[in-house]
């Protein structure tokens, strides 16, 4: 029994065809829509990419790059044919590639479905790669004169600046890493040495941050260096001046960033697979239909389309089989040393009976 029958006119059958155009042609904008999606979530992670770890974030970009492009060319073709099955009779041109292209956007709208998910499901990763990269750009922090690292100075203030975050996870990793170079150390002061020799691997430790922690709204200047020495500043208690720095760490901003960004995406992905997976269905009505009014063979007749012309069950039943017997025709029987012709008979040879011997030629009488 066919699945989700309806029955159709000529008249239904032609303002399907044109509706379906004008779908693809939209359904081409949407496909448009998802390529420049995916070169601003490239570009926006690009402006970043030197803080974050070698993680395949990109991966989400790409996908809807591909996708987008794929869907153009998809819906592009797709325009074409339903503006030619309006006319049954061109529909014949189309009759071989209808089904194939049916099959194949079917999966493709899964591909989709994928990439919106991907939006949704990429939080665990994205993090990871922030950690570890937000890490290595603050201990190279101090590094301002060693090419290739020159730049992160720079690149760590701007983004505690625009993002009014400190640190990693906060103000706190700042303490655990030396991001003053040697170069602007007098080492022949006293508490200089006394620090350095403090520290287990040589490094210069303080309760300071740099300048870029502070938060523009503290109504006092700000606290930068001995944070947690309360007594070296008048009036102060560092566990009660949440005004004073940044509390919030870099991390989490930019996650929480990235985040809204890819769920505003992943949002619009899902959007646009529910109107493809729409349009698919309207091409299946339409094909089906057409292909019954050839087999009545009267173009202005009813015919019935469906999605399935079996049941679910019986359609993956059918399936399945023609894929068992493509098997069975491609085995070769290895058990003959892949020879598939050994046990047919020889054509050379004559088998003339239990004997195995041939009949007497009779003697032509003179």
């Amino acid at each position: 029994m066919a699945v989700l029958k309806v029955k159709f006119t000529k008249t239904r059958r032609d303002k399907l065809a044109q509706v379906l155009w004008i779908l693809n042609w939209i359904s081409v904008v949407t496909g448009a829509i998802l390529f420049s999606l995916g070169i601003y979530l490239k570009v926006e992670i690009n402006k970043r990419a030197e803080l974050m770890a070698d993680r395949d974030v990109q991966s989400v970009p790409n996908m809807l790059i591909a996708v987008g492009l794929i869907a153009c060319a998809i819906n592009f073709l797709g325009g074409k044919i339903c503006y030619d099955c309006a006319d049954a009779t061109k529909f014949l041109r189309w009759k071989l590639i209808l089904l194939p292209y049916i099959i194949f956007t079917f999966f493709f709208t899964c591909c989709i479905l994928v990439g919106a998910l991907m939006c949704y499901t990429m939080h665990g990763q994205l993090e990871e790669s922030l950690q570890l990269g937000l890490a290595d750009a603050m201990r190279f922090y101090k590094d301002t004169d060693i090419p290739g690292r020159c730049f992160l100075k720079r690149t760590m203030d701007l983004l505690q600046i625009q993002f009014q975050c400190c640190g990693n996870n906060g103000y706190k990793d700042w303490f655990q890493i030396q991001w003053v170079s040697n170069r602007y150390l007098d080492m022949t002061h006293r508490e200089v040495q006394d620090r350095l020799r403090s520290n287990v691997e040589g490094k210069y430790l303080m309760d300071a941050v740099p300048f870029s922690c502070c938060n523009v709204n503290s109504p006092r200047p700000c606290i930068q260096s001995q944070v947690t020495n309360n007594s070296a500043h008048f009036n102060y208690e560092h566990q009660t001046e949440q005004l004073n720095l940044w509390s919030s760490g870099c991390c989490r901003a930019l996650l929480d960033y990235y985040t809204n960004i890819m769920q505003s995406i992943g949002l619009t992905v899902l959007l646009t697979w529910m109107f493809e997976l729409s349009v698919l269905t309207g091409v299946r009505y339409l094909q089906t239909s057409l292909e019954n009014v050839l087999r009545q063979g009267d173009p202005d007749s009813e015919s019935d389309g469906w999605l399935l012309e079996n049941s679910f069950m019986e359609t993956a039943r059918i399936n399945l089989n023609i894929i068992k017997n493509l098997g069975k025709n491609n085995h070769v029987d290895t058990a003959n040393n892949g020879d598939p012709n050994i046990n047919v008979p020889s054509s050379s040879k004559a088998h003339y009976g239990p004997d195995n011997l041939p009949p007497q030629k009779s003697q032509a009488v003179s």
